[in-house]
C-alpha cells in the first residue's frame, strides 16, 4: 500500500495505447494538430476581441476568459501526453496530482463560465435596452471571478478526497493522462464513501450551471416567439446559436464522463472521451465562434490586413 508521505518517491506509468504502436503514432500526429490549432484558435480571438474596440462587450469578455481556460485546458494536458505516446510513459506521482488538480479547476470552471455566459445571452435578447446596464463591467468580473473561484474550489475539494485515498502498490495504470476515476481505481480501500463524496460535489458543479442555462435559454425562447419581425428572430438565434453548439459539446461529454461510479467506469471509453472532452472540444470553440460571428471574421481579416 502506498502511503502518502512516500508519495513524492513514487510515480505511474500510463500506458495508453502503448499494445498498438500503429494507432498511437497516428493519435500523437492527430493530437499534436489539434493542439497546435486549439492554441492558434483561441490567442487569435483573444487578441483580435482585445484588439478591435468594437469587441469590447461582454460577451467577448467572457468568450476571452472562455478561450484562456481551453488553452491552458489543454496545455495542462497534451505536452504529457505526447510525451507518454512518444516513448517516456513515467510520470511522478506530484507531476500526476499537478495534473488532475489542474486539469479539473480549469474544466469545473469552464462548466460555470458556460452558465454565466447563458446569462449574458439572455439580458441581450430579452432585456436589450437595459443590457448595457444590467451587464456593467463590474458585474461581468464578479461573474468571472465567481466563475474562476467555483471552479478551482470544486477541483481542491475532490482531488483532496481522491489524494487521501491509500493506494495500491502497483503503478501500471491503461490510461492516457492523470484523472480522478483511474486514481479511485487503485486505491485499496473501500472507495463508496468518497465517491458517494464525489457524486454530491459532480451533481452541485453541474445542476446549478444547467439549470441556470436551461432557465436562460427557455426565456429567450419564449420572447423569440413572441417577435413578429423574422429578422428579429434570426438574429437572437445567430446571437445563442453558437453558445449553445458549445454548451451541448461541453456538456455532453463531460456529464457522460464524470456522472458515472469507478465499477461502471469503461477503460477504453475513458480514453476516448478524455481526448474528446480536453482537446477536441477545446479546438472547436475558436471555430464555432468564428463560423458563425461576423464580428470575429471583419475582426480578424482586419487584423491580418493591417500586419
Amino acid at each position: 500500500m502506498m502511503k502518502i508521505n512516500e508519495s513524492s518517491e513514487k510515480y505511474f506509468i500510463l500506458i495508453g495505447f502503448s499494445e498498438y504502436p500503429q494507432i498511437e503514432f497516428i493519435l500523437s500526429l492527430f493530437v499534436s494538430g489539434l493542439y497546435t490549432m486549439t492554441l492558434t484558435g483561441n490567442a487569435a480571438i483573444i487578441l483580435v476581441s482585445i484588439l478591435d474596440s468594437r469587441l469590447h462587450t461582454p460577451m467577448y469578455f467572457f468568450l476571452r476568459n472562455l478561450s484562456f481556460l481551453d488553452m491552458f485546458l489543454t496545455t495542462s494536458i497534451v505536452p504529457q501526453m505526447l510525451v507518454n505516446m512518444w516513448g517516456n510513459s513515467k510520470i511522478s506521482y506530484l507531476g500526476c496530482m499537478a495534473q488532475l488538480i489542474v486539469n479539473f479547476a480549469f474544466g469545473s470552471t469552464e462548466c460555470v463560465l458556460l452558465a454565466v455566459m447563458s446569462i449574458d445571452r439572455y439580458v441581450a435578447v430579452c432585456m436589450p435596452l437595459r443590457y448595457t446596464t444590467i451587464m456593467h463591467p463590474r458585474i461581468c468580473h464578479i461573474l468571472a471571478a465567481i466563475s474562476w473561484i467555483w471552479g478551482f474550489g470544486n477541483s481542491l475539494f475532490q482531488s483532496s478526497l481522491a489524494i487521501a485515498l491509500p493506494l495500491c502498490g502497483h503503478h501500471r495504470v491503461d490510461h492516457l493522462l492523470c484523472e480522478l476515476l483511474f486514481l479511485i481505481k487503485l486505491s485499496c480501500v473501500d472507495t463508496r464513501p468518497t465517491e458517494a463524496k464525489m457524486l454530491v460535489a459532480r451533481l452541485v458543479i453541474l445542476i446549478g450551471p444547467v439549470s441556470t442555462i436551461l432557465t436562460s435559454y427557455a426565456c429567450i425562447a419564449r420572447a423569440v416567439v413572441r417577435m413578429k419581425s423574422a429578422e428579429g428572430r434570426w438574429k437572437a438565434f445567430g446571437t445563442c446559436a453558437s453558445h449553445l453548439m458549445v454548451v451541448f459539446l461541453f456538456y455532453g461529454t463531460v456529464m457522460f464522463m464524470y456522472l458515472q461510479t469507478e465499477n461502471n467506469y469503461s477503460q477504453n471509453l475513458g480514453k476516448a472521451l478524455s481526448i474528446l472532452y480536453s482537446i477536441v472540444t477545446p479546438t472547436m470553440n475558436p471555430l464555432i465562434y468564428t463560423l458563425r460571428n461576423k464580428d470575429v471574421k471583419r475582426a480578424i481579416r482586419k487584423f491580418i490586413l493591417k500586419n
